[in-house]
């Protein structure tokens, strides 16, 4: 059983930055994928970013702008989520996912099993 740990969120101006981390994906992680999904209040949750431990390639939604950053650790214990230049409608709870082996898309939030507690970002107008 995976546990999943986030923290880092939390009530921000319009345009200032969090960094929001995620740990403990569990024993092996050379082929876990790790992805951050997020949900505002009455909407679905959406992809936001990911990354396969194993690859160089980081994946992100149209709508990060090249605001958020994805990294992970050297070990790959510990993903962060650095986002910058926030706005009012990236309030919303942020939750971080992990799948061993993926073998469905990275954007959709069935292809993972299990997931953090989330955590509350609250961007300030």
């Amino acid at each position: 059983q995976v546990e999943l740990l986030e923290s880092g969120g939390g009530l921000v101006q319009a345009g200032g930055s969090l960094r929001l981390s995620c740990a403990n994906f569990g024993r092996t992680v050379y082929h876990v994928t790790v992805v951050w999904f997020r949900q505002a209040p009455g909407k679905e949750r959406e992809f936001v970013s990911a990354m396969k431990w194993s690859e160089p390639n980081i994946y992100y939604a149209d709508f990060v702008e090249g605001r958020f950053t994805f990294s992970r650790d050297s070990a790959g214990i510990t993903g962060y989520l650095e986002m910058n230049n926030l706005s009012p409608v990236d309030t919303g709870t942020y939750y971080c996912g992990v799948v061993r082996y993926l073998d469905l898309s990275l954007y959709h939030d069935r292809s993972y099993d299990y997931w953090g507690q989330g955590t509350q970002v609250t961007v300030a107008s």
